[in-house]
């Protein structure tokens, strides 16, 4: 542990945060959110039930909050993790397959109406 993270109580770890007393935080979106870009981008065939799960899980009202994407609030996309993998939710990484798994079942459990 670097001098500055000792300082301020903090250490980096690939999974999560954990603060000085060992407590572990949800991790940041952003490796998530990349997965989840690169992984629809190649499959056209799930864009629009990526379009609809962006709707679901997005906040509410996120254009009023900083970044003004639509995106998960933190605590719903650690239970989601928790959910999916189990365990606390930090220690095993999302991947494109888990992604396109999880919008193909969207797709046949939620077709389209019309």
């Amino acid at each position: 542990m670097s001098t500055a993270e000792h300082a301020s109580g903090t250490e980096e770890h690939a999974s999560g945060t954990e603060d000085s007393r060992g407590a572990t935080r949800p991790r940041p979106l952003g490796r998530d959110v990349a997965v989840v870009l690169v992984a629809v981008a190649a499959h056209p065939s799930i864009w629009w039930a990526g379009l609809a799960a962006v709707g679901r899980m997005a906040r509410t009202r996120w254009w009023r909050r900083w970044p003004f994407l639509p995106l998960p609030g933190e605590s719903y996309w650690h239970f989601r993790l928790v959910t999916a993998f189990g365990g606390t939710g930090t220690e095993q990484a999302m991947t494109g397959r888990d992604v396109v798994a999880y919008l193909r079942w969207c797709r046949r459990t939620h077709p389209r109406r019309g």
